[in-house]
């Protein structure tokens, strides 16, 4: 660990150092971020002040340097060139949002995390989609009570299916109650959805789950579920999600 404010030296051997005075840093900053190496000014790494990347160089901060003597930050280095180029002149980013709203958040640079979530790919996850999962009651659990459901069948298996109830509404969940039931008198796991409230459908909420899954490295479908014994008027609630593992 090092100091932003060095300490002060002698001009010349023999001679009296000078008087001291505030801490001072070099305006020029060379930074190793996660491998990748970037020179700019401190000036602009303190452009926002209270936000933890001016933290980060503030002349108290005590920060790591690597091998060269570069200030190293421990995040992905791809991403940082984007955060410079905002502060140095106020350009977005036109590539990889998602990634670079992710180190917005972490560096705080407000400005742009506002910018970048009025953008047409990051509203529509964080306005529209987003927003319809919250409505979803226990939609973050259903997801990870599937992929245990997989992960339990998948033994000396190819492929590993999870039975999926999905009801948008209170009718719907009515009409599903007798299944249910009888399938799990019959012992069978079925992960259930719903209902909820908010505009989207069943095949909507479906294909919010297969994305979600295989946002997690799982290869994922589904397909309408083809129980004959299944009453006509259930039939399109009930969905079968087929894993594959190899």
């Amino acid at each position: 660990m090092t100091s932003l404010s060095p300490a002060l030296r002698s001009p010349r051997p023999g001679l009296p150092a000078p008087p001291a005075g505030p801490p001072t840093i070099s305006p020029v900053v060379m930074l190793n971020v996660g491998g990748d190496f970037y020179t700019t000014n401190v000036n602009t790494l303190r452009k926002l002040p209270g936000s933890k990347l001016a933290e980060m160089f503030s002349s108290s901060a005590k920060v790591c340097t690597d091998a060269e003597g570069r200030f190293f930050i421990d995040r992905p280095g791809t991403y940082f060139g984007p955060i410079l180029d905002f502060l140095r002149s106020g350009q977005l980013p036109t590539q990889h949002i998602p990634e670079v709203y992710r180190e917005a958040q972490f560096y705080d640079i407000k400005p742009l995390i506002k910018l970048l979530e009025d953008t047409p790919q990051l509203f529509g996850e964080q306005v529209a989609r987003k927003q319809f999962l919250l409505r979803v009651p226990g939609y973050s659990e259903n997801l990870e009570l599937m992929v245990r459901l997989a992960r339990a069948e998948a033994v000396a298996a190819r492929r590993s299916g999870v039975l999926v109830c999905a009801v948008r509404t209170e009718e719907d969940a009515a009409h599903c109650a007798d299944t249910l039931r009888t399938l799990e008198a019959d012992k069978t796991s079925v992960v259930k959805f719903g209902p909820w409230k908010a505009s989207p459908d069943i095949r909507d909420l479906l294909d919010c789950v297969k994305m979600d899954i295989e946002a997690q490295g799982y290869q994922v479908s589904y397909e309408r579920y083809s129980e004959k014994s299944f009453r006509a008027k259930v039939a399109n609630y009930f969905y079968i999600f087929l894993f594959t593992w190899w």
